[in-house]
């Protein structure tokens, strides 16, 4: 589990913005698929694409149509009496909600190990349930023995009509101090490393909020 993800290999050209992507991506997809983009409920815009292809968090293959790759991080987080935590649904910053029911994900950064993945998406998911400057990472433990990797190709809820290839990086672990009962905690937002992305970051679908809930293992999806 130490070994680091390879990096995704890099886009076709470089995008220098979000428009130049969506100029390169609009002869690529089908029109009805793309012009949701941002506007059906539950989907990201063109600005967020062009924010992981920037941040090395996805690449995207030169083909029609393009295939968005990305490296994924799962944690199941075990509580006390076995349950599983589950992210029931977010509140986006366009007023809209998605529904999830999915254990606490994360896209890898380049180079990042499935370790720091997980100790990186605690921090920032559930973070906020901490007061405090608290050291989120010692209070999670990863299980030994958890690790397992699989690849999985989808169509791509967050992108309508762009395929995807996801490397899942999955593992059980334990988080000490998290709440018995259902919660929620806030996203922890970060400006851009550059004015463009900084821009790009004002116009992107973001999550405001996550709730949270406690199920049974059979509950939950694979």
């Amino acid at each position: 589990m130490s070994r680091r993800s390879p990096p995704p290999s890099p886009p076709p050209q470089r995008f220098a913005n979000p428009q130049s992507l969506s100029d390169w991506l609009e002869p690529r997809l089908p029109s009805d698929s793309f012009a949701a983009w941002g506007v059906k409920p539950g989907t990201k815009n063109v600005h967020n694409l062009w924010l992981e292809l920037s941040d090395g968090e996805t690449s995207i293959t030169d083909s029609t149509p393009p295939v968005r790759a990305v490296s994924v991080v799962t944690v199941r987080v075990i509580g006390k009496n076995g349950n599983i935590l589950v992210e029931g649904r977010q509140e986006l910053s366009d007023g809209s909600v998605r529904e999830r029911f999915r254990p606490l994900s994360e896209k890898m950064k380049p180079d990042e190990t499935p370790e720091e993945a997980v100790f990186r998406a605690v921090k920032e998911e559930l973070g906020s349930i901490f007061s405090g400057e608290d050291d989120v990472v010692q209070r999670v433990k990863i299980l030994p023995g958890s690790y397992s990797r699989r690849v999985e190709e989808k169509n791509s809820m967050s992108y309508p009509g762009l395929p995807a290839r996801y490397a899942l990086h999955s593992v059980d672990a334990t988080v000490r101090g998290l709440p018995e009962e259902d919660f929620c905690t806030e996203e922890n937002e970060c400006d851009g490393e550059t004015v463009e992305e900084t821009r790009a970051a004002g116009k992107a679908v973001t999550v405001k909020r996550h709730h949270w809930k406690w199920v049974s293992p059979g509950s939950v999806r694979a």
